[in-house]
């Protein structure tokens, strides 16, 4: 044995500045979700070009995820690995760079997202610059992380940790490979991909990284600091090892899922449902471990608030793992798809597990790392109920919601035409139950604002100076040896029902992460390289040409007012969808679609066969009032619109960066400006000859109309090769 001893001292002053940093970001994430709430049954509240719906919308969901969750997730990881592990953390400085450099990022997002510079795919809408920042930022986490690893005093990683590497592994290849894309100006990309495949791609990434951001991670969370506060072990061994592994492995397949009924190939689809509904069984595994660490100390629960908060996450892990395998099977998601459900359904993830986890966690940690005594324990209590009540008025009126849409969309009358033809006819009957919810999200806010009162106030007890005590453990030696691993007599099965396999595992920290990118490199290959290597799988429509150089404005334009956050662009082969939309969309419609821009969710009616549907003066009418046109509407107005002038100078670059990735522009490549001016000419004319305002012909309301006109237009006459 190791006679000589270690002595350091952990480092919990980033522990204390990423626990400040999700109080204060999720307060600011759930002041944009309170606000778009109230957005959505008074339209008033838009206040355009800025703060409407659409361009809040992205704002709110990063900064709940990345900003809120993502330095609740580092907040525990830096202060349970350290003592997980016995060593501080291998570099202060680059411990450092990760906070700041986290915080930039959510900064930058924070401007960017008003301003509409977007790449309209969901959870990664950040552009290209910010994109490269939070590549280098994870790394420096992943670097400082993986040599602390090595650096370590106990032998064996404990299962926390193994939720972190998988975690931070694999965070790290859903943003690189779904961020691939050519840059088109300092704010301005083009996804690499289009159609078909973006949309596997996005998907792959969006459903992976609420697995892998918003799961795993919160996992390691929950399997460390649960015990600590219950002071209890973790109920079963066994069970973590085939929770965590199964997880790993499943998890990645899923994401297809998303897109049932879509212009992705079928086999796709319905290999993601299945991989989904197995996961309904790990991920209940993982919940049941969780909530039974508690045995025997379920006294504590109705005496200590913070078990509360740990007991109601856990709970909400559990309902929305089972329910998003359900929502996986092709006739539960032809319901609820496009619908509020969804919404209902995502935050109870995120409200209730992400958030009830993150709160039971600071206060557990506050007085440990503040040094000093809980402020007041009864408005810990205040905070769980505020919130426990306002998940609950949320989630019911939104599920309803939900129900209501997907009911109304698809009812037909008994003369076998639809039942309420008119989009508007659902919202009207939707308005209610969001004000419901606006209740329900007043008293969550208004609970983590006690809540960071009542941190404050425990702060502001703390010592003149912080004590940092002394640590000593025995380095480890490479002659060390496994003392605590089961002694295993019998065959390959004894073996592995004994988990012997993995105590070793777990003594390899490199061979471990290895094996965990392996499991997730492997199934994203068993879908990606189909996918993209398969050309039956995107057959081409002769007619499907690109957009014109005016029409590709327009549609960044649609991107930046983030119209895609309300329509969908994907008409499903589903009866109602093509009655009351029209045909249902191909796979080829969208070859030249970067990004592809489906949608999903339906606040307002899909648009792929939008081209040609209305006059042009309506459009220019829509924008401006859109309940100048259809009374009860609930879409922001967009006045600015007809008083923005188009930058026909960047559209030049526009048009460069899609044919470097391979769009065939033919004349336009060298002529792009003039060709654009020439149509917004032609089209202003028309709206003036119609009776519209004159002078619309520099207006960025003519090129968002040329884009608007142009959806579903090519597959008339449209012969498949």
């Amino acid at each position: 044995m190791n006679a000589r001893l270690d002595s350091f001292s952990y480092d919990d002053d980033i522990v204390r500045k990423f626990l400040w940093a999700t109080m204060i970001w999720g307060l600011v994430g759930f002041l944009i979700g309170l606000i778009i709430a109230i957005q959505l049954p008074w339209p008033g509240f838009n206040l355009a070009p800025y703060l409407t719906f659409g361009r809040l919308r992205p704002l709110h969901t990063n900064a709940v995820i990345f900003a809120f969750a993502g330095n609740a997730f580092f907040t525990g990881a830096y202060y349970s690995t350290q003592r997980l592990l016995k060593a501080r953390m291998w570099s202060d400085a680059l411990s450092r760079f990760h906070f700041w450099g986290w915080q930039a990022i959510i900064v930058a997002a924070a401007v960017t997202l008003p301003l509409g510079l977007t790449q309209s795919k969901e959870y990664a809408e950040l552009e290209w610059p910010i994109d490269i920042a939070i590549a280098v930022v994870w790394v420096a986490f992943a670097v400082n992380y993986f040599v602390t690893l090595t650096k370590r005093r106990e032998r064996h990683i404990y299962v926390a940790i193994w939720f972190y590497i998988a975690s931070i592994i694999t965070v790290a290849l859903l943003h690189i490979f779904n961020n691939l894309s050519v840059p088109a100006g300092a704010f301005k990309s083009y996804s690499l991909y289009a159609g078909v495949q973006d949309a596997f791609m996005q998907w792959w990434y969006g459903h992976n990284a609420v697995a892998f951001f918003l799961t795993t991670p919160f996992l390691g969370l929950m399997y460390y600091f649960m015990p600590k506060a219950a002071d209890r072990p973790v109920f079963s061994y066994r069970l973590s090892i085939l929770h965590f592994w199964s997880l790993v492995f499943l998890y990645i397949w899923a994401g297809p899922h998303h897109l049932h009924y879509t212009a992705l190939p079928d086999w796709a689809s319905t290999l993601g449902m299945l991989f989904s509904v197995m996961l309904w069984m790990p991920s209940w595994g993982g919940m049941v471990n969780g909530l039974l660490t508690l045995r025997g100390a379920w006294h504590k629960v109705t005496e200590d608030p913070i078990l509360k908060f740990f007991v109601v996450a856990v709970t909400a892990y559990g309902m929305s793992t089972f329910e998003g395998p359900m929502l996986s099977i092709k006739s539960v998601n032809a319901l609820a798809h496009y619908t509020d459900w969804i919404i209902a359904h995502v935050h109870t993830g995120a409200l209730g597990w992400n958030g009830f986890l993150t709160f039971g966690m600071i206060y557990w940690l506050a007085p440990r790392l503040f040094q000093t005594e809980l402020y007041s324990k009864n408005l810990v209590n205040l905070h769980f109920w505020l919130a426990t009540f306002g998940i609950l008025l949320y989630v019911v009126a939104i599920y309803s919601a939900g129900a209501t849409q997907g009911l109304m969309w698809r009812a037909f009358d008994e003369t076998g035409r639809l039942q309420y033809p008119d989009f508007v006819e659902t919202v009207i009957r939707l308005i209610p139950m969001y004000w419901v919810r606006v209740v329900g999200g007043t008293l969550y806010i208004t609970g983590a604002t006690i809540g960071c009162y009542n941190l404050f106030k425990t702060w502001a007890k703390r010592p003149a100076t912080y004590e940092v005590p002394v640590v000593q453990a025995a380095p480890l030696s490479a002659k060390d040896t496994d003392e605590h691993a089961p002694a295993v007599a019998g065959g390959l099965l004894a073996r592995f029902t004994h988990m012997g396999w993995h105590r070793k595992w777990e003594g390899m920290p490199l061979f471990f992460s290895v094996m965990t990118a392996v499991a997730v490199i492997i199934a994203s290959l068993f879908e990606i390289i189909p996918t993209f290597l398969i050309k039956s799988n995107v057959p081409t429509i002769a007619s499907v040409k690109p957009y014109t150089p005016l029409e590709l404005a327009g549609r960044n334009i649609y991107q930046r007012e983030g119209c895609f956050n309300c329509h969908s662009q994907m008409i499903r082969p589903l009866t109602y969808e093509t009655e009351r939309y029209g045909d249902y969309s191909k796979p080829g419609e969208s070859v030249y679609e970067h990004p592809f821009l489906w949608g999903s969710r339906r606040i307002g009616p899909d648009l792929a066969r939008e081209g040609g549907k209305f006059p042009d003066l309506w459009h220019v009418r829509h924008m401006y009032n859109p309940r100048e046109v259809t009374q009860k509407s609930i879409m922001p107005a967009y006045p600015h619109l007809q008083s923005n002038t188009i930058d026909f100078g960047s559209i030049q670059k526009l048009v460069d960066a899609m044919a470097m990735i391979g769009v065939p522009y033919g004349d336009a490549v060298n002529k792009a400006p003039a060709m654009a001016k020439a149509q917004a000419e032609q089209l202003a004319a028309a709206i003036e000859a119609a009776g519209g305002p004159k002078g619309l012909a520099d207006k960025e309301i003519v090129a968002l109309t040329a884009y608007l006109q142009r959806p579903g237009r090519d597959l008339k006459n449209a012969g498949t090769q």
